[in-house]
């Protein structure tokens, strides 16, 4: 199963999550109406009772959905998590942003915010959000102290996949649906808690409010247990199959079972295991954990029994090597990072990278069903590959991208241009709109680190700094997209690489000042966005053959039959060459996740039309598929 039919398959279970909510929400009215009328005898007050029962449980689901509108950020913090800094200099901190950058950058998604749940001794994580672009991850300071680099590896890279596959969206609406039919229960407990913490109900008028207070309480308590029946039901359904499909694809990722398996392992031989110690937190969030948060029974358990995923990893694993992996860690539990030290990892070396990359000019051949294949489904050679760009990136420039204060004038050097006037006029721009120190600091950063940097390592080092660009504040953020797109026009025009790197700020911040925009799934089918693949497939064709019209008709008319086979759109170019595409992407975007598998295919071939992809038509190629929310890795694999 690929990303496409994954994604598809994420809408399907959106739609199962639906129809599970309103036979849940049928379920609680049909109680609470039984029980209003054999109370009362009176219809009009079963009808009463149920219009307030439904205004419950929607306004409820409505407004958790609103809490969650900030992203995976939001989920984070409110259980606890506290983010990692990009400059830490702790070791366990360090290592986990090494993993998570390099296996970022394999799949061709931006760094993710980092969170460490401080308090959480058992073995855990969750990755939280509506797209990549403002995705989260957390994990318990058990993951950080338990697991060795491998381990933690494989975690991370489970994680990965639900960010890549649709799952992350899903968990989130999951969330706030939920809270609906759960939202009775909550407000049982908090009465009966609040007469507990000695609440002087009643007061001179005897116990009767009191009775009554209490009878609210219990009612709430009981019916609710409706909605959490079927709030674990719903999640143990939604939730059992993906894990299992998200074990596979961290195996895919990260080219070895040892490493999750290990993990999975630790779980079970430690006495914490996966559970979190916020109960209320892990009950809401059950369903987005790497493990068991709460140990529910196997009917209502929102992952497979655990000796069950290590079997898949090695079958030849039998449930009693837990109990003597138990004996031996009792007294003296793991340590990560001294495992680290005597497994040699920790000094683990990046390979260079020259070998691996092409020079601006040369090229490289592909084929667009593979191309397609590799979105979000990182593979062996693309972990290698990962580890070679982050290896290139200089200690500087990461530090850099991780500081706040850099992370401006180091996106805004990398569009200076090479032209003494045009760059002249570029920091014009910048000094009027965020001042003479920050232009200054451009101009050393284009003419200093950055002027030797090789062309694909441009963008994989915009995307090591994109999560911390998205920490800017809402008006800084608008200012400096302005400042963006002066440098880009300061000649009057725009080169491919400008529009690359511009679009894809533009992705980033969208994503920081609103991320629930993502929240729904395409559904639109090729047929109903003729004229936009038309200037797409014109726009790519044109750039990849400059000069060249009739190769350039070639190329368009080959990306045309390949998703079009039918249809007779002449090549025309748009007078505005690379900023037509601004038009396209909302339309392109809301193609269902099959139309944006045969898209993709059709850009690659019309990319690949004469058999070469250079530097600069791979970043386009990668452009397209993160607008259009279709992850590539950041280098492509020949044919």
């Amino acid at each position: 199963m690929n990303f496409f039919e994954h994604q598809a398959l994420a809408r399907r279970n959106s739609a199962r999550l639906l129809l599970l909510f309103g036979l849940a929400v049928v379920a609680i009215v049909a109680v609470i109406d039984v029980l209003v009328l054999a109370g009362t005898g009176s219809v009009q007050a079963v009808v009463w009772s149920t219009l307030l029962t439904l205004a419950v449980i929607g306004l409820a689901s409505l407004y958790r959905i609103a809490s969650l509108r900030g992203g995976g950020e939001v989920v984070a913090v409110q259980m606890g998590g506290s983010e990692v800094p990009a400059d830490t200099r702790d070791p366990a901190l360090r290592r986990l942003r090494n993993v998570v950058e390099e296996i970022a950058i394999a799949s061709g998604v931006p760094m993710p915010r980092l969170y460490v749940l401080e308090q959480e001794a058992g073995i855990n994580a969750f990755a939280a959000g509506y797209s990549p672009a403002d995705a989260a991850i957390a994990v318990t300071r058990g993951c950080l102290q338990r697991l060795n680099r491998d381990e933690l590896q494989g975690v991370i890279a489970h994680e990965f996949s639900h960010i890549l596959n649709g799952d992350m969206r899903l968990n989130v609406r999951l969330m706030g649906v939920l809270f609906g039919i759960l939202m009775l229960s909550i407000i049982g407990k908090r009465v009966l808690l609040h007469m507990g913490t000695g609440s002087r109900i009643g007061g001179r008028r005897g116990l009767g409010p009191i009775a009554v207070v209490l009878v609210v309480g219990v009612a709430g308590i009981v019916i609710g247990s409706i909605g959490v029946f079927f709030g674990r039901l719903i999640k143990a359904a939604v939730s059992r199959q993906r894990e299992v499909l998200a074990d596979a694809s961290a195996v895919q990722f990260t080219r070895q079972t040892q490493g999750l398996a290990g993990a999975l392992k630790k779980i079970g031989g430690l006495a914490e295991g996966s559970r979190l110690g916020d109960r209320a937190g892990a009950e809401e969030v059950s369903h987005m954990l790497f493990g068991e948060g709460l140990g529910f029974s196997r009917w209502f358990a929102t992952h497979p029994p655990l000796v069950e995923r290590i079997q898949r990893l090695e079958p030849s694993f039998r449930a009693e090597q837990l109990q003597r992996l138990r004996g031996n860690w009792f007294a003296s539990p793991p340590d990560g990072l001294a495992e680290d030290r005597m497994l040699g990892l920790s000094t683990r070396d990046a390979p260079t990278v020259d070998a691996l990359l092409p020079d601006a000019g040369q090229g490289l051949q592909v084929e667009p069903r593979q191309v397609a294949a590799q979105v979000a489904t990182p593979a062996d050679d693309d972990y290698r590959q990962a580890l070679k760009l982050a290896g290139s990136l200089s200690s500087g420039l990461r530090a850099l991208a991780a500081d706040r204060d850099s992370v401006q004038p180091l996106l805004l050097a990398l569009l200076l241009d090479a032209t003494p006037a045009v760059a002249a006029s570029q920091r014009q721009a910048v000094e009027a709109q965020l001042g003479v120190e920050m232009a200054a600091r451009m101009q050393h950063l284009g003419e200093g680190p950055l002027r030797d940097l090789h062309a694909a390592l441009r963008l994989p080092l915009a995307a090591v700094a994109f999560p911390v660009l998205r920490q800017l504040p809402r008006p800084q953020l608008q200012v400096f997209m302005d400042c963006i797109d002066a440098l880009t026009h300061a000649d009057g025009r725009i080169s491919l690489f400008e529009y690359c790197l511009s679009r894809l700020l533009q992705v980033q911040v969208q994503a920081a000042l609103d991320p629930s925009r993502h929240l729904h799934f395409g559904r639109r089918k090729t047929t109903g966005v003729r004229q936009e693949f038309s200037t797409l497939l014109a726009v790519v064709a044109r750039a990849g053959n400059p000069g060249d019209e009739t190769a350039a008709r070639r190329a368009y008319l080959a990306g045309l039959q390949r998703i079009l086979p039918q249809d007779h759109l002449p090549y025309a170019p748009p007078a505005a060459g690379v900023l037509a595409l601004d038009a396209v992407w909302t339309p392109l975007d809301a193609l269902d996740p099959l139309a944006k598998q045969v898209l993709v295919e059709s850009v690659t071939a019309t990319i690949s039309h004469d058999q070469r992809i250079n530097v600069a038509e791979a970043e386009l190629l990668r452009t397209i598929c993160a607008t259009l929310h279709c992850p590539l890795p950041a280098l492509l694999q020949a044919a």
